[in-house]
């Protein structure tokens, strides 16, 4: 079975509740609250694991809340390897006003990850046997340098293995720079890369070719929240709609999409089918409440919408 290596230098654990109504100066009692393991790669490693992928998840994990998140993830058996860090793993929180049904969202700042720390990492990654996919996904604490995706290049072609990035901001402009495998940018990420205000669903396909035109990716793939994703490479375009469900949050899709993308691509599929099966899992996290993921019998059902 394929290997699948993911990174994430910045972890959290997520927690979520619901209150009755969000109000000001008022003490709110949270019901149905939940802690869960979270940030970009240790989601993909979650839907991975929930899909059968063979994956390990790296990421620097520090104080009480780095001890409570690798016990989450280890409930979960997630196969791990954390490094230990000097200051304390975040936390994010998500408050669900059941007055309005709306959603809050509270992303906490990451504290610093040091030198030597995220060093550790990408030795953890680099000593790793047959790897065939590394994927990189969520922000860049303090203390990581931009460049740090061109050392996970190095490290992935060395072991011939295929760098997948899902990342924002300055650290996505530095990574468009390198010839990773794939990016996963959204629409406004993607107007960013090309120095564009807006880019419009119709103009991604010419906006993500021209990326692959100056040879610094191989695939696109450009979510577009409730409208699906759009797959390009240099010759070929492929769009898959998602599905229309009723949404309960929005946590965890991007992530669970490139689980299903790389699942898919590790077994083999087509990359219309890969493509169809990253929607379904984003799709299908969007079903559940905070920051829980995807449903392996929501997928499926899923997947048969997409079937042509």
């Amino acid at each position: 079975m394929p290997k699948i290596i993911t990174i994430t230098f910045s972890p959290c654990v997520d927690k979520s509740a619901r209150v009755a109504e969000l109000v000001a100066e008022k003490k709110m009692h949270c019901i149905q609250a939940k802690s869960e393991p979270g940030g970009g790669g240790i989601n993909v490693a979650r839907v991975l694991n929930t899909l059968g992928g063979n994956v390990m998840a790296v990421f620097p994990s520090g104080g009480c809340t780095g001890t409570h998140l690798n016990k989450l993830l280890q409930i979960e058996k997630i196969p791990f390897d954390a490094i230990l860090s000097k200051n304390e793993t975040r936390e994010n929180f998500a408050i669900l006003d059941k007055a309005s049904n709306k959603q809050y969202r509270f992303g906490m700042p990451a504290n610093e990850l040091f030198e030597d720390e995220w060093m550790a990492c990408l030795k953890v990654i680099e000593n790793q046997k047959n790897v065939d996919y590394i994927v990189a996904s969520g922000s860049l604490p303090i203390g990581v340098p931009l460049n740090v995706y061109a050392q996970l290049l190095k490290i992935a072609q060395k072991s011939q293995a295929k760098l997948i990035v899902d990342t924002s901001g300055d650290a996505l402009k530095e990574v468009a720079k390198e010839h990773v495998y794939l990016l996963k940018p959204n629409l406004e990420e993607l107007g960013i890369l090309l120095n564009k205000d807006t880019i419009k669903i119709e103009e991604v396909e010419v906006a993500a070719r021209e990326l692959i035109n100056r040879g610094k990716c191989e695939i696109v793939v450009t979510s577009l929240g409730i409208n699906g994703a759009i797959l390009v490479t240099k010759e070929k375009t492929y769009k898959a709609n998602a599905p229309k469900v009723e949404v309960k949050s929005t946590i965890g899709a991007g992530d669970s999409m490139v689980a299903g993308l790389v699942f898919a691509l590790s077994n083999g599929e087509s990359l219309e089918k890969s493509l169809q099966y990253g929607v379904a899992c984003g799709t299908a996290a969007t079903m559940n409440p905070g920051s829980e993921l995807c449903k392996m019998k929501d997928v499926e059902m899923l997947l048969k919408l997409l079937a042509p």
